[in-house]
């Protein structure tokens, strides 16, 4: 190649390989101090994008780890009280056990009845996280609302509370979010009372004959019904369904009075007939004088079934033993302890069936809040390390590995020392011209 000290290719050649090794010596030091190979979507775009897209669903999980936490809390909250519950129904069972014995004293043992009553109330009243009380289940209408089906607050169908549970991405890039259902269990003592709103008579379907002789039956059905303007589900909060005692006329005496059981949110037409048939054969049992013996009330999905079991014929048919209406006081779960008086032999008797069925509701209710608790721990867990797989996925695809970078570090400054020193002799090379001249 001709000399000349216009163009000095051989400068040329050194400054662009010098330039080379000063940017790779750049992108080393900034993996080195950021300790990221893709900091910035210039270093990789697809890996950049896939990167950011991976860090804004650990910041949706982080969310949805906090939600499951705070449903933990609530659902441990509502397990603990039920698990008070019981015991005290337990200790309520042997003051009833204790009043089935001639020689107590009846009066005294029902004012520790109460006693245990009232704790029992404040317990459910007291079961809430912040403001959500999975054990009461007592609204109907809106807070200052007219009542009328339009505004009843409660109820289509659903008594559940969701709990975020995780975050979904579809292959084609939309999010959604699914959730646990954690189902109220509503152990509340407060009595229903019947609404002012009325209903189609198709709710209730009556058969045959409660009082006729020896072992006729008369069935009650429960149908629901949404025919009445306004209502959205066949069974709605506060639909009150009230039979009358009078029905049942024994071989002794009469009954009297009635029994109401006004529908919670979830209920559904099998839940209000069983729990009726409870209510009428406690009634039975706590007015003694044989009633309980001369009529036998029994349930089968949602039909209630009453069989005559005395010797006289007496007549009455079973249409118009059971009215019902809506938008009434919600009953609650352990609602017939507050019927319960043992101060009476009779009320003895009937209090030591009915404990049993409200043990049993405080029992079924820990088992259905233990098995949604158990599934909200499961799924944070879950959560905790599906976080950092991602995390670690995310560290795969932009992280710098520093001890290849260390390396690459040492051999670059190489380069670039060798660099300055070979632009700084291809830039003597124009010198050498002038011995040419001298």
């Amino acid at each position: 190649m001709a000399a000349s000290v216009l163009t000095n290719s051989s400068a040329m050649v050194a400054l662009q390989t010098l330039r080379t090794t000063n940017r790779t010596l750049e992108t080393v030091n900034n993996q080195i101090s950021t300790g990221k190979k893709i900091a910035s979507a210039k270093d990789g775009a697809a890996v950049f994008a896939i990167s950011k897209v991976m860090e804004s669903d650990v910041a949706g999980f982080k969310a949805v780890s906090d939600s499951l936490s705070l449903g933990s809390a609530t659902v441990s909250v509502a397990a603990n009280a039920t698990n008070a519950l019981n015991d005290l129904l337990n200790e309520i069972k042997g003051k009833v056990v204790g009043a089935n014995e001639s020689n107590v004293d009846r009066s005294k043992l029902n004012d520790e009845l109460g006693s245990l009553r009232d704790q029992i109330s404040s317990i459910v009243s007291a079961a809430q996280f912040n403001g959500l009380n999975l054990l009461s289940n007592t609204d109907v209408v809106e807070s200052g609302a007219t009542v009328s089906y339009a505004n009843i607050a409660l109820n289509t169908g659903s008594a559940d509370v969701d709990v975020l549970s995780s975050l979904d991405r579809s292959s084609g890039g939309s999010v959604s979010t699914s959730q646990i259902s954690v189902t109220k269990q509503d152990l509340g003592t407060q009595t229903g009372a019947a609404g002012g709103l009325t209903l189609a008579a198709a709710a209730i379907t009556a058969a045959g004959t409660a009082t006729a002789l020896g072992a006729a039956n008369a069935t009650y059905t429960i149908n629901g019904e949404q025919a009445t303007a306004g209502r959205t589900a066949d069974v709605m909060a506060g639909d009150g369904y009230s039979f009358d005692m009078t029905t049942f006329v024994g071989s002794n005496t009469t009954a009297t009075g009635s029994v109401i059981y006004v529908a919670r949110d979830g209920d559904t037409e099998a839940d209000i007939a069983a729990a009726l048939t409870d209510r009428i054969n406690f009634e039975l049992a706590d007015q003694g004088a044989g009633l309980a013996d001369d009529f036998t009330v029994s349930v089968s999905s949602n039909v209630i079934t009453v069989t005559n079991n005395t010797a006289t014929a007496l007549g009455a048919s079973a249409a118009g033993d059971m009215t019902l209406t809506g938008g009434g006081t919600v009953s609650g779960g352990l609602e017939l302890l507050g019927e319960i008086d043992i101060s009476t032999e009779d009320g003895a008797a009937a209090g030591l069936a009915a404990i049993e069925g409200l043990i049993q509701s405080t029992i079924d209710s820990q088992a259905a809040l233990g098995t949604a608790q158990k599934r909200v721990d499961l799924q944070n867990d879950f959560m905790s390390t599906l976080i950092d797989s991602f995390k670690e996925g995310i560290g795969a695809l932009v992280d710098a590995d520093l001890e290849e970078a260390s390396a690459r570090l040492q051999a670059v400054q190489v380069q670039q020392q060798l660099g300055i020193q070979a632009l700084s002799i291809a830039n003597q090379a124009p010198q050498n011209i002038l011995a040419l001249f001298r």
